[in-house]
């Protein structure tokens, strides 16, 4: 069985918000370099976590070989090989699994340029915004020999997002700064949503609005002067993979509490929200759509 070397926890961040900026930052849905092949591919190797993901919705999980390193879900994906990451795929390892069809993230460049010269064919996207999730997943059906699969899978998704606008619809909208990073135990280094992208059309739908909508980036870099000019109602501060031991999670909500003027530190609505999905614009954003509005509008889920 081949060894696959762990990553430090410090590489794990800086992939982990590199992750968080890719999934933001993307462009428009892109098709990737390929060959034309006769039959759908039945060796698929999938190294974003999103596609991975989508690839078990639609059913196609027994065609995945091989996954990237910072795949979690769904549990089945830990029996595969892990191949590197965004920043590192081991393409090595990769070709010697034979696969028939690798997708790829639109800005891994290089690693398509490698699986040309290898001739295997390569399937490219990137993601905008929300509705490029379920867009992506039609496509990648498609690509597959799954359309009919895909679609439904992806109505799914459509129909959950809908029941979650439909529950908060009508309610005041709270305004919410939206966190994604910054140094553990200061407010040092904070990494905020901005008015574009998938957590903010995430925050939008869930019944928010964001205090940085003006602001037209996917990521803005924040001092404390900047939290405080903004005042938001909400501050919620996302933290991806396992929740955080109760005693960690409510001193990290307490370091908020320097700023006692800002509305959400004075009324105690500072929420730290746990979990892949929402770093990962896959199948289960509908879970984080719904983790959002239950955050902002709990009344409404009574």
């Amino acid at each position: 069985m081949m060894m696959v070397s762990h990553p430090t926890s410090a590489h794990r961040r800086s992939v982990l918000l590199v992750a968080v900026l890719a999934a933001l930052w993307g462009t428009s849905l892109v098709g990737g370099i390929e060959a034309q092949v006769a039959r759908p591919p039945q060796r698929i190797v999938s190294l974003v976590p999103a596609t991975t993901e989508m690839l078990f919705a639609i059913g196609t999980g027994p065609r995945v070989i091989g996954v990237g390193s910072y795949d979690r879900y769904p549990p089945d994906v830990n029996t595969r090989p892990k191949l590197g990451g965004l920043l590192d795929p081991n393409i090595e390892q990769l070709i010697a699994l034979r696969p028939d069809l690798v997708i790829a993230y639109d800005t891994q460049t290089e690693l398509r340029r490698q699986l040309e010269r290898a001739n295997i064919p390569a399937w490219t996207y990137s993601i905008k915004g929300l509705a490029d999730v379920t867009s992506t997943m039609r496509a990648l059906g498609d690509r597959i020999g799954m359309k009919a699969d895909a679609a439904a899978a992806a109505a799914r998704i459509e129909d959950d997002l809908r029941r979650v606008q439909a529950r908060v619809a009508g309610r005041p909208r709270p305004r919410t700064l939206v966190v994604f990073g910054r140094e553990p135990g200061t407010l040092r280094g904070i990494n905020a949503s901005g008015g574009y992208g998938f957590l903010h059309d995430l925050l939008e739908l869930a019944g928010g609005t964001d205090v940085l909508a003006d602001i037209a980036k996917p990521a803005v870099q924040m001092s404390t002067e900047m939290v405080l000019a903004r005042a938001p109602d909400v501050i919620i501060e996302l933290h991806y993979g396992q929740p955080w031991p109760a005693a960690r999670a409510d001193a990290e909500r307490r370091v908020w509490s320097v700023l006692p003027s800002v509305p959400a530190v004075r009324s105690s609505r500072v929420h730290l929200l746990a979990g892949d999905e929402f770093v990962v614009p896959g199948p289960r954003v509908t879970l984080a759509a719904e983790r959002l509005a239950r955050a902002l509008h709990p009344d409404a889920f009574r």
